[in-house]
């Protein structure tokens, strides 16, 4: 009779760790899916130098070289393109870009070049840099929100 007591609560004690593990592991995951801030530093100094290459060969002809834009394109930096993204998602900038630039290539550029272009807009515009690359899968890149204004300024 003891050994089955025994049994029984070793069992529940096993059941028990097993739900606590599932639910910090349900908790981690809602954490690593929560949406992000482009002042939480989403691309790293060495992908927005790739980028700043990578829009000079391809979007500085239209933007421009300090990407103030011109009659036919849109500003990319300052308080014009920052009014224009504010409190959309860095996914729905690449998705722009993706299905709309360059105009007179549509489809030239790769979903990684994309991203690193933005790193560049980003840094122009004085978001800060990070520890990791902004990563150039779109469900990734629709968590990270563009604010205008430092949420938590320092």
């Amino acid at each position: 009779m003891k050994v089955k007591k025994i049994k029984v609560a070793t069992a529940t004690i096993l059941i028990g760790l097993v739900m606590i593990g599932a639910s910090q592991a349900a908790l981690r995951a809602q954490q690593t899916d929560k949406a992000l801030s482009v002042w939480e530093g989403v691309y790293t100094k060495e992908q927005a130098k790739r980028g700043e290459g990578l829009y000079v060969q391809n979007c500085s002809a239209c933007h421009g070289p300090d990407l103030a834009g011109n009659d036919e394109a849109a500003p990319l930096a300052g308080p014009v393109f920052l009014s224009s993204w504010d409190g959309l998602s860095v996914g729905d900038l690449a998705n722009r870009v993706r299905v709309s630039m360059p105009p007179n290539n549509l489809g030239k550029l790769s979903r990684q070049q994309i991203v690193d272009i933005l790193s560049y807009v980003l840094s122009f515009n004085n978001f800060p840099a990070g520890k990791s690359e902004l990563d150039p899968k779109p469900e990734l890149l629709k968590q990270v929100r563009v604010e205008a204004t430092n949420p938590k300024p320092k």
